[in-house]
């Protein structure tokens, strides 16, 4: 597992998340996780043409952050 930090911006406030990268992940786990102060936000699966897919979403923020945080990562080519 990797671990790194975004930032994601929502009207003119700046959201800071950090990001668990499961590089190996199995079918029946989400490749990313999502955290904000320790407390999980979501995850996130590889989906077709390098597009993230929500995978888990307790409703901890709303959706709009969500797709978001998923540009964010997707803009990282990953």
């Amino acid at each position: 597992m990797e671990k790194f930090e975004i930032s994601v911006s929502q009207n003119g406030t700046h959201h800071h998340f950090e990001i668990r990268d499961y590089m190996h992940h199995k079918e029946d786990q989400c490749k990313y996780e999502v955290y904000r102060e320790g407390q999980f936000i979501a995850s996130f699966e590889p989906g077709g043409h390098r597009i993230l897919n929500i995978c888990k979403n307790p409703g901890v923020v709303p959706e709009d952050m969500l797709h978001l945080i998923a540009d964010q990562l997707e803009s990282y080519h990953i």
